[in-house]
């Protein structure tokens, strides 16, 4: 049997061995995601392993505890790093000095983890643009300023319905609920201050 053995992993075909240790570029001092194109990812217990055009064979990437602002740059990034980019699914953005939920998150649609804890992220409503990843089950946004408004927790469960875990936590059926109603309530209010005007 070859190691080339397509395999059907949560309703997408990815190659098999994909899901080897993660790209580590965590703790290199990076300010821009450019900056990390000249960097040698850690080793860890487990080895890396490379493509015949010396890409990674992994779908995930950790970029955390660095100084990394935007995200302008992290398609490109994630292209330069892995063999199979379109198949990134666990992404570590923690620690850094990330103030939006930038648009190219989206375009990552087999993304299933993201940690953005420890940031500097301040608009709760930037969390409904992750709205569009189908496969997005963990996610991470404790240590940013939204952590802070009464409605966080459950904004960002109305918004990303699929959720599993939030900050480590246990996504329950009754979180479920309370942000359904939170959401309906929330959008009644928003119409009444619309005809108000």
């Amino acid at each position: 049997m070859t190691s080339h053995v397509l395999t059907q992993v949560s309703g997408s075909i990815t190659r098999g061995n994909m899901y080897g240790a993660p790209v580590d570029l965590s703790f290199k001092h990076v300010s821009r995601l450019s900056d990390a194109w000249t960097e040698e990812p850690s080793s860890s217990l487990r080895p890396l392993k490379r493509n015949s055009k010396k890409k990674y064979r992994s779908c995930s990437l950790r970029l955390n505890n660095n100084n990394i602002t935007d995200l302008h740059d992290l398609q490109r990034t994630v292209n330069h790093f892995l063999a199979e980019p379109s198949q990134l699914a666990w992404l570590d953005l923690s620690f850094n000095n990330i103030s939006h939920i930038d648009q190219v998150l989206c375009e990552l649609h087999e993304l299933r983890v993201l940690y953005l804890h420890g940031n500097g992220i301040f608009i709760l409503s930037e969390v409904d643009r992750l709205g569009v990843l189908p496969h997005l089950h963990t996610i991470t946004l404790h240590g940013n300023m939204i952590e802070t408004n009464k409605a966080y927790r459950n904004r960002v469960i109305s918004a990303l319905p699929q959720l599993k875990t939030m900050d480590f936590s246990a996504v329950t059926r009754q979180e479920r609920v309370m942000a359904k109603i939170w959401h309906q309530s929330s959008r009644r209010s928003r119409g009444r201050k619309e005809t108000l005007q």
